[in-house]
C-alpha cells in the first residue's frame, strides 16, 4: 500500500495544491510558514477523523472556520487520496482513489461526498464508484469476482445502501470492517496505521508506568516501555540499535530500560568509560533524540505511512547523512511499500535525498505551491553535473523559496 498522489483544496494555506507520482521516500523543504507542517497534518486530520469523527478533527483544530481556506469558508474542504492496494484474491494491484469532501451548514458538520472508486479492468476504462455518500447516506458495491469482471454489467453488480448514525462519520470506518468491502477495509487499515511523529524529548526522558509497547507513539513518551519491547522480545534488532547508538555518540556503551520495582520503567545509559549508568534526564538532548530515531527506524512492524518533521534538530550535522539514508530504507521494508515522508531546513540531510524524492514548498498570495525538485531544468543540471541538492538549497537556488 502506497500513495501515489494527494490532492487537497481549503485545508488552512493549501487552497489548491497536487502532488503526484509519490515516491516511497518524500522531503518537503520550504521557509517557515510555507505550508509544510499543513501538509503533515493532513495525514493527521485523516487519520483523527477515521479514529474519532470529523466534527471532532475539526474541532481539535479550531473548528471548520479554522480549518477552510481564507476565504473559502462556504466552499468544501477537499481531501484526495490515490492509493495502490492489494487485492489478495486477484494477487494483483489497483490504483484506489478516494476522497471526501467536508463541509459546514448552519453550524453543522457534514461529509458531503465520500467516494471510492477504482477500475474493474486493470489499466484499462473508467473507475466505478465502489462506495457513494453523501451526508451519511450511500451505497457500497460488494466486492465480488463479478466486479472485477468488466464485462459483468455495472448496474448488475450486487450493492447495499447504508445510512450512517452521523454524517459527520466516515463511511469506510463503518465499512472497512466487513468482508465484502476489501478497498475499504486496506484503506481504513493504513490510515489506522500511519503515524505523524511529534517527538518531545521532555517526554522522552519520562518514567512510564509499566505497559505494552510495540510502536513508539508519536510524542515519544513510551521510549522506555518500547526499548523494553525491544530488548525483550526482538534482542537481535535491539543489539543493532545499540551498536548504531555507539557509532553514533561518543562512549555510549549500553542503552538499559529498567523495572523501577514500583511499576515504572526508566532508561538509562551507560558511558563506556564509567560502571554505572545515567538515568534519561541526565542525557543530552542530541542523545535521547538519536537513540529514539534509531528505535523508531528499527520498529519490527514499521508503519504503512511515517511523518516527521525537521529531525535535524538537536542532532549533530554530520550524522544526518546517515539519518536521511535510514529514514529512506525505512519506507522499503514493507516489501517495498512503505512510506516516509520528512519536512527539513538542513542542507545536510537534504545532501543524502534524491533529487526525485525533493518537493518544496513556497507561497504565492497567501496560499501554498507545491514543486517537485526533479521537474525544475536548472537544478536537474546542476545535480546531474554533481552538485548536491543539500548544497543548491543552500545557494536559493529552489526559486521562490528565500524569504529574504
Amino acid at each position: 500500500m502506497q500513495i501515489q498522489s494527494i490532492k487537497v483544496k481549503n485545508f488552512k494555506a493549501l487552497k489548491d495544491v497536487e502532488m503526484n507520482n509519490i515516491p516511497g521516500f518524500a522531503v518537503l523543504v520550504g521557509a517557515n510558514g510555507s505550508g509544510k507542517s499543513t501538509l503533515i497534518d493532513v495525514f493527521e486530520f485523516l487519520k483523527d477523523c477515521l479514529i474519532g469523527d470529523v466534527r471532532s478533527a475539526l474541532q481539535k483544530r479550531g473548528g471548520f472556520t479554522q480549518v477552510v481556506s481564507r476565504g473559502s469558508e462556504k466552499d468544501t474542504i477537499l481531501i484526495q487520496l490515490k492509493v495502490k492496494l492489494d487485492f489478495e484474491d486477484e494477487d494483483v494491484s489497483r490504483l484506489v482513489t478516494y476522497s471526501i469532501e467536508i463541509a459546514e451548514h448552519e453550524r453543522r458538520t457534514t461529509v458531503k461526498r465520500e467516494i471510492l472508486r477504482f477500475r474493474r479492468a486493470l489499466h484499462t476504462g473508467s473507475p466505478y464508484h465502489f462506495l457513494d455518500f453523501r451526508n451519511g447516506i450511500g451505497e457500497a458495491v460488494k466486492e465480488t469476482d463479478d466486479a472485477f469482471n468488466p464485462d459483468v454489467d455495472y448496474k448488475t453488480l450486487p450493492r447495499e445502501t447504508y445510512q450512517l448514525d452521523k454524517p459527520y462519520f466516515l463511511a469506510i470506518k463503518a465499512l472497512g470492517q466487513l468482508n465484502d468491502f476489501d478497498a475499504a477495509s486496506q484503506l481504513r487499515s493504513l490510515i489506522e496505521q500511519w503515524t505523524v511523529s511529534d517527538f518531545h524529548i521532555a517526554d522522552a526522558r519520562g518514567e512510564p508506568d509499566a505497559a505494552p509497547a510495540e510502536h513508539l507513539s508519536a510524542s515519544g513518551d513510551n521510549l522506555a516501555l518500547y526499548a523494553q519491547y525491544l530488548h525483550d522480545d526482538h534482542p537481535k534488532i535491539f543489539s543493532d540499535v545499540i551498536k548504531r547508538m555507539a557509532d553514533r555518540v561518543p562512549g555510549i556503551a549500553e542503552v538499559i530500560a529498567q523495572d523501577t520495582g514500583d511499576g515504572r520503567v526508566v532508561l538509562r545509559f551507560r558511558d563506556e568509560a564509567f560502571d554505572t549508568s545515567f538515568i534519561a534526564r541526565s542525557v543530552s538532548d542530541g542523545t535521547i533524540k538519536m537513540f529514539a530515531y534509531l528505535a523508531l527506524l528499527a520498529d519490527p512492524n514499521p508503519h504503512p505511512l511515517l511523518c516527521v518533521e525537521e529531525p535535524e534538530n538537536q542532532l549533530y550535522p554530520s550524522l544526518l547523512t546517515i539519518l536521511a539514508e535510514e529514514f529512506a530504507d525505512y519506507a522499503h521494508r514493507r516489501r517495498g511499500e512503505g512510506q516516509v515522508f520528512v519536512t527539513t531546513h538542513s542542507p545536510d540531510f537534504l545532501n543524502a535525498v534524491p533529487l526525485s524524492s525533493i518537493f518544496w514548498l513556497k507561497k504565492e498570495a497567501g496560499y501554498s505551491t507545491i514543486h517537485r525538485a526533479a521537474d525544475d531544468a536548472l537544478l536537474k543540471s546542476f545535480v546531474d553535473a554533481g552538485d548536491r541538492p543539500g548544497w543548491l538549497w543552500r545557494e536559493n537556488l529552489f526559486a521562490g523559496v528565500d524569504p529574504a
